[in-house]
């Protein structure tokens, strides 16, 4: 299906889409983590008067500028914060868990929270080899992820008659949990299109391949009791201001993140910088590279971006990404976009 081809059959316009909010919790330099997740729960608070639909959380580990590593603890204090906007995981790194585990921890928040958990799930580790190590005790490449995703349905499916029955996940049997497929290549887009489940594509950081997983998602697409057609959500970098000109100063943080990445650091987010002299030719062109679907400027700019990357992706919802130093400028991101929650 090419490009043209999405555009022509969705046709959807900014307002007849759900936007919602993905937060790695950053932690800026000079902060710590406890500042990281009261900024999260001020956020998420912001975004569901804003009209996001959704706000998910992600595993990372041994990241300094990442405070969501307890996945599911941070959503239950967002959760416990805000009324109506789902809260999930964006994702669980699910070979890096029991899967009994997982159960009975989104069993637990959603009877907390009824109605308003997502289980997004991932097969990365979500770290460095050496932290996956300590993590699975193994290194694996998640081949054994659709066997575990199994497990952990039927956990929660109490009709299920798998060798683990007798085993049974209080809170977590009976409850309806929605299940994501997260991915960044075509792996996790056949295996949700095989089981008929809603794949989110992370388009914030792998740009290259999206196009194809979408595709391959879409085309693969069984109906299934709990889709009857494929519905994707898209990953998406988005930074908004006033201006073109302070867009672009605040994406030097995020900027700086990828080189970090590049050049195999970690450590906290950084502020705004001129990056003019401190970073190679090849350096530039790869940050660039893997931003190349970032969206970042003023209201005008960012709009006629983001109505873009949906005639693009045909996405069914999109997921935004801002990471932003300051925390006012981040909030004030989220709330000029928040605009193209509303129909015309």
């Amino acid at each position: 299906m090419t490009e043209q081809n999405i555009s022509e059959q969705h046709g959807r316009k900014l307002g007849e889409i759900p936007l919602s909010v993905l937060d790695l919790a950053p932690i800026i330099e000079g902060s710590t983590a406890a500042d990281a997740l009261k900024n999260s729960l001020d956020l998420i608070r912001h975004a569901e008067r804003w009209g996001y639909h959704r706000y998910w959380v992600a595993e990372h580990h041994n990241m300094p500028g990442i405070a969501s590593s307890a996945t599911s603890v941070v959503i239950g204090y967002l959760a416990a914060g805000t009324s109506t906007i789902r809260v999930g995981a964006g994702g669980i790194m699910l070979p890096n868990h029991a899967p009994l585990v997982i159960a009975e921890q989104f069993g637990t928040l959603e009877s907390l929270y009824p109605g308003r958990i997502d289980l997004g799930l991932g097969r990365a580790p979500g770290s460095d080899r050496r932290t996956t190590l300590a993590l699975r005790r193994e290194i694996n490449s998640g081949e054994d992820f659709p066997e575990l995703l199994q497990e952990l349905r039927n956990f929660f499916d109490p009709t299920a008659t798998s060798y683990h029955a007798p085993v049974r996940a209080v809170p977590g049997e009976g409850l309806n949990i929605p299940i994501w497929l997260l991915g960044s290549s075509d792996f996790s887009a056949r295996l949700a299109a095989e089981l008929g489940l809603p794949f989110a594509f992370a388009g914030h950081f792998s740009p290259d391949y999206m196009d194809r997983a979408l595709t391959v998602y879409r085309s693969a697409f069984k109906p299934s009791e709990v889709l009857d057609k494929p519905y994707a959500m898209v990953g998406v970098n988005a930074i908004a201001a006033d201006t073109d000109e302070e867009a672009d100063w605040l994406a030097t943080t995020m900027e700086q993140q990828f080189l970090n990445i590049i050049r195999g650091r970690t450590g906290m987010i950084q502020p705004p910088v001129d990056l003019e002299g401190k970073w190679s030719e090849y350096e530039k062109s790869a940050v660039h590279k893997q931003l190349s679907s970032m969206i970042k400027g003023g209201p005008a700019k960012v709009r006629t971006q983001l109505q873009q990357f949906l005639d693009r992706t045909g996405a069914d919802e999109l997921i935004l990404t801002s990471m932003i130093y300051d925390h006012k400028a981040r909030l004030h991101s989220y709330e000029i976009i928040g605009e193209y929650t509303k129909k015309d």
